[in-house]
């Protein structure tokens, strides 16, 4: 795979804003997947390329380029014709996932793209900003928008996952793979850290959660006995950045990815009724059923966090202090300290050791780690013990406070089949993935419609998109 190809393949689903403007701005330029279509008949000005059902048009090359230097991507390395080549596949993976029956629901789209605005509400402050940063007028033509990048997206997720899903390598592959790389050839792999780490969340008061406890009760109240809207309710007094502006409103099936609290209540209730409420790990809700349409259903809820006083954590950096010195003075290990007094039960019965979210193993490579991790070990020496770090949940949750340390530092050092196997593993499985992929590409550009015009024919595509 090329450097350009490579690049590609990650881009983030705000690479493919231009699709959706291509097809509200032209609609009638679909053309069916049949070899026998006319594109004489078809008005082709400013038309990239014609796969199957979807067009490609040439400002679509454009606004991809664009988005991706919004977000801060480097583009030095990418051409016009790696961009139409990336968009043409993603385009052949989606329209073979709808002729193979591989659909994705409206609501799985909705829930991620509710998601996604919740994460970019968080990042940048409000809606409004969102709105401002992306060009849009109202949130209703941006979710229109944002639904037809992530459905295609999805199907083509769905296109390439069901190629690949049932691929696996045999141990002999995988030695088999290694011997073949000529040794001055062999990968090298980078300084890699193994990080653990002693939480402590502050929490709330009684009498703070009860607070919030009974505003929420009179919200609904308010709701049941004077007609209030929920709507209105929910925009005035909803900590949820993702669904306030909307008035708490998510779409949702039983397959959407919400914690297990919210859903179990959500899909308790009958159309038209309001839950008591319930704590989650994100605060306290209540959700008000709006509509029933078979196993989807409108819900509206309002999120309420309840406040965490200066002294609650100032009592978690206090502990954090004291477990700290514990450790530094022998009283107990730093992994007996974790077990015992971290709150976090993800790590704490690992000696506080954390886990690379990308494959689950215990390393980080250092020009691979999340930036704010980075940050917050960067500076420890080995057997060194940080002070109580802050860290914000970026999802509006309370904060919380832990103590670092750097567990083991694996050098640089070129591949090593006995010490690394985890990762030529990877290795192994990605070039045979690639294989089938390319494989199944070939196949299906030689059995689909496919037009690209003339001015991109000179495209050195690393697929035989032209046919020639």
């Amino acid at each position: 795979m090329t450097k350009n190809n490579k690049t590609l393949f990650g881009l983030a689903f705000l690479a493919l804003f231009g699709f959706a403007n291509a097809q509200e701005n032209d609609e009638a330029l679909r053309v069916e997947p049949d070899t026998t279509t006319s594109v004489n008949k078809t008005k082709l000005d400013g038309i990239a390329a014609v796969i199957g059902d979807y067009v490609i048009l040439e400002s679509d090359i454009d606004k991809t380029l664009i988005d991706l230097q919004s977000q801060g991507a480097s583009t030095e390395d990418i051409t016009r014709c790696g961009l139409l080549g990336k968009l043409m596949e993603d385009r052949l993976y989606a329209h073979q996932a709808v002729q193979d029956s591989l659909l994705v629901s409206d609501e799985q789209v909705n829930a991620q793209s509710d998601r996604q605005i919740q994460q970019l509400v968080a990042q940048v402050g409000s809606m409004e900003k969102v709105l401002k940063f992306y060009k849009k007028a109202d949130v209703e033509s941006f979710r229109a928008e944002l639904f037809e990048i992530n459905k295609l997206r999805m199907l083509s997720e769905k296109m390439q996952s069901s190629i690949v899903e049932k691929i696996e390598v045999t141990p002999e592959e995988v030695r088999q793979f290694f011997n073949k790389i000529p040794e001055d050839e062999r990968p090298v792999f980078g300084a890699e850290l193994e990080i653990a780490q002693i939480v402590k969340q502050p929490v709330a008061p009684e009498e703070e959660k009860q607070k919030v406890i009974n505003q929420l009760k009179e919200i609904r109240q308010d709701v049941l006995d004077n007609g209030a809207s929920f709507n209105v309710k929910a925009i005035l007094y909803s900590q949820d950045p993702g669904s306030k502006s909307r008035g708490g409103l998510y779409t949702m099936t039983k397959e959407t990815q919400f914690v297990k609290e919210f859903k179990d209540v959500a899909f308790s209730l009958r159309e038209g009724e309001i839950s008591e409420p319930f704590e989650s790990t994100f605060g306290y809700h209540i959700i008000f059923v709006e509509k029933v349409r078979g196993q989807e259903r409108d819900i509206r809820h309002i999120l309420m966090i309840p406040e965490i006083p200066k002294a609650s954590v100032d009592k978690a950096v206090q502990e954090l202090d004291s477990i700290r010195k514990h450790i530094l003075d022998g009283k107990y290990t730093f992994a007996d300290a974790a077990l015992n007094f971290s709150d976090e039960k993800e790590t704490k019965f690992d000696g506080g050791l954390l886990r690379n979210p990308i494959n689950f193993d215990s390393r980080f490579e250092l020009t691979k780690m999340d930036p704010t991790l980075y940050n917050q070990v960067r500076n420890l020496k080995d057997e060194e013990i940080s002070r109580p770090v802050r860290e914000d949940d970026p999802r509006g949750g309370a904060p919380k406070f832990k103590i670092m340390k750097i567990s083991n530092r694996y050098d640089e050092h070129k591949a090593d089949f006995a010490k690394d196997y985890i990762k030529i593993q990877e290795l192994a499985l990605r070039e045979k993935q690639l294989k089938a992929i390319k494989k199944w590409m070939d196949e299906h550009i030689e059995d689909t419609y496919i037009h690209v015009n003339v001015d991109n024919k000179g495209c050195d595509f690393a697929n035989n998109w032209v046919k020639e």
